[in-house]
């Protein structure tokens, strides 16, 4: 590593400060809800009927942003033979393998965030929908099982191209069906007043969140995709509420004056590059140095965006919500994923695409029917594919890729 390179200052975020407390109090306010039996928690798959579930007075949990704590704080790998030890195979995602390994060995990374929380929250109900993958059905399965509450679940349909009003029909009916457990569980009536609200607050959290993204356009960055995967967390956990619309005006505040003073989240950013596919969250803040000392920015990724619904309208919830969670892109067909990634390449200006091949992921790994070459012969940008994992570090090897990536940028510099 050069002198330079040692020098490397990586640009902080301020609002981010403010995001800490709010995800804080969110994982305080679960704690006490179980610790004093005062309100219900539902545990939601991350892209499910969070909307609904939140109009029923429900605390929400999300095993998901737990299973991207176990990645970034590196405590997957040695969680994952637990689980593998009671059936669940090496193959399957690992977020389901860490978390279950997590519960196994009773070890969670929030009780070494947060002061006082010793386990992650009991539920009262388990609800899932199946738009990102099998998977999370049988994750959900294990602890329905272990905490003996009742198991609900969506079952979208998979490889859409148009999302029709047949498709959006069957999805809104499902959730539709919800509403009679779920009175039954949270003791609460529905009230479409309440859902219409949350979902009022939610489309401005999503609208918010496009608005924050959408800022990577400018030349230079003043983000990177590893700055979103950090601040995504209110539109994951919060959305629906008014604390995440509030975070996202602030932030969106503080980009747009990064924007107009010119500070670039790469100081001299040179490359602009997206990334598909899911975050190695145990090598966050490695692979952002190994980008930003070869003046390269990821500006924008699949991932991030995964959590903009365009579809949500209160005035028609349960087809609006069925809408937005069944055009989410990785549900879609290669055809209409293509056409999503050739827009993105024209917004955000990108020299260069990455796609994350990760081992226990099938479901959000794009690279593996031939969609890279595609898009490179049609688009005439490079393509580079890279081999890892969410959260099993075993399948990543950290000198290949830094060699693959050191590469890819030289061949970008033989462009320029």
């Amino acid at each position: 590593m050069s002198a330079d390179e040692k020098k490397l200052v990586i640009k902080k975020i301020q609002s981010t400060n403010k995001m800490k407390q709010i995800m804080s109090d969110y994982y305080y306010e679960l704690d006490s809800a179980v610790k004093n039996k005062d309100k219900k928690v539902a545990w939601c798959s991350s892209v499910g009927p969070a909307e609904l579930l939140r109009s029923f007075g429900f605390y929400v949990y999300f095993p998901e942003n737990h299973g991207a704590m176990l990645g970034s704080t590196r405590k997957a790998t040695d969680l994952i033979p637990y689980a593998n030890a009671i059936g669940y195979s090496p193959e399957i995602c690992s977020y389901i393998t860490s978390d279950i390994g997590s519960f196994l060995k009773n070890e969670t990374p929030l009780s070494q965030a947060y002061e006082g929380i010793k386990s992650v929250p009991k539920p009262d109900v388990l609800v899932f929908n199946t738009n990102q993958c099998r998977d999370i059905q049988e994750w959900f399965r294990f602890y329905a099982n272990e905490f003996k509450v009742p198991l609900l679940g969506i079952y979208t349909h998979r490889g859409v191209g148009d999302v029709t009003q047949n498709l959006v029909d069957s999805v809104a009916k499902q959730m539709e069906d919800l509403i009679k457990p779920l009175e039954k569980i949270s003791g609460n009536n529905y009230d479409k007043i309440k859902l219409k609200k949350v979902l009022s607050l939610s489309r401005k959290c999503s609208e918010s969140w496009k608005k924050v993204l959408d800022t990577a356009s400018s030349i230079p960055s003043p983000l990177t995709f590893f700055d979103g995967t950090v601040q995504m967390g209110p539109a994951v956990v919060l959305r629906g509420t008014q604390k995440a619309v509030d975070y996202y005006k602030l932030l969106f505040k503080e980009l747009t004056e990064k924007i107009n003073n010119k500070e670039a989240a790469i100081e001299n950013e040179r490359f602009r590059l997206y990334w598909d596919g899911m975050p190695i969250w145990g090598r966050l803040r490695s692979h952002s140095n190994l980008f930003a000392n070869r003046k390269a920015c990821i500006v924008a990724s699949t991932y991030c965006n995964s959590w903009i619904f365009k579809a949500f309208d209160e005035k028609d919830p349960f087809r609006s919500m069925a809408k937005g969670y069944t055009e989410l892109f990785i549900v879609r067909s290669d055809q209409a994923k293509e056409r999503y990634l050739k827009k993105m390449i024209d917004f955000f200006k990108i020299d260069g695409m990455i796609f994350h091949d990760s081992k226990t992921c099938a479901n959000n790994t794009n690279s593996r029917y031939g969609m890279p070459k595609r898009l490179e012969k049609e688009t005439g940008v490079p393509c580079l594919v890279v081999n890892g994992d969410i959260n099993d570090l075993r399948c990543l090897s950290d000198e290949q890729f830094n060699t693959n990536i050191e590469a890819f940028i030289e061949q970008l510099e033989g462009k320029k």
